[in-house]
Order: structure tokens, then C-alpha cells, then sequence
């Protein structure tokens, strides 16, 4: 399990900021990546839960760490995220608001 946390975090270090900086993406693509991020959302809450540091990313300037140190920064700060769907929600929605991509129809 700590391979693949390992995995998904060197992969999102890698591409996800690359990714994000990308004025031109698709909504598809900021959706995808917003995916990604709201499993950081929900590491985070676990995180939060077990009583363990916050882990933020080192701002680069891309708009992937900022966006996702914003989403930890407030799960860690909001009590009324109080379980893993609420977290997976906040985390996805605040990345596609502050991605500016369009909600896929429920």
C-alpha cells in the first residue's frame, strides 16, 4: 500500500503540476486532474483523523500545488468535513471551481 501511495504521489509531482499550469487544458483534463486532487482531499481527511501532520506540496508556482495546499489547508481547519465523502466532495468541487472547468452534468 505505501508503493502505491508512493507511486500516485511521484506521479502527481511530476505530471499533475505540469498539468494544471496549462492554460489551454480541456474541461475533460481539469476534471481528471481535479480526480486526482480530491484523492489528495481525502488522504488529507484520513490524515486529519488520525491525528498526523499536514503534508502540503512545495509551491512551484503552478497552479496544482496551490490548488491542492489550498483544498488540505481547509480540510485541516474545517470541522464540518467530518467523513471521506464530504471530503472527496469538498476537495473535487473546490478544484473545479478554481480550475474554472464546468461540473459534469449528475
Amino acid at each position: 500500500m505505501k508503493r502505491f501511495g508512493v507511486l500516485i504521489f511521484t506521479f502527481f509531482v511530476l505530471c499533475g503540476h505540469a498539468l494544471a499550469a496549462d492554460e489551454g487544458m480541456s474541461d475533460t483534463q481539469k476534471m481528471r486532474f481535479c480526480e486526482r486532487v480530491r484523492d489528495h482531499a481525502l488522504q488529507a481527511f484520513y490524515n486529519r483523523d488520525r491525528g498526523r501532520p499536514m503534508k502540503l506540496f512545495v509551491e512551484d508556482g503552478s497552479d496544482g500545488a496551490r490548488i491542492t495546499n489550498h483544498i488540505i489547508k481547509r480540510i485541516y481547519e474545517e470541522p464540518q468535513i467530518s467523513s471521506p465523502k464530504k471530503a472527496e466532495t469538498f476537495g473535487r468541487a473546490t478544484c473545479n471551481e478554481m480550475m474554472g472547468s464546468k461540473l459534469p452534468p449528475e
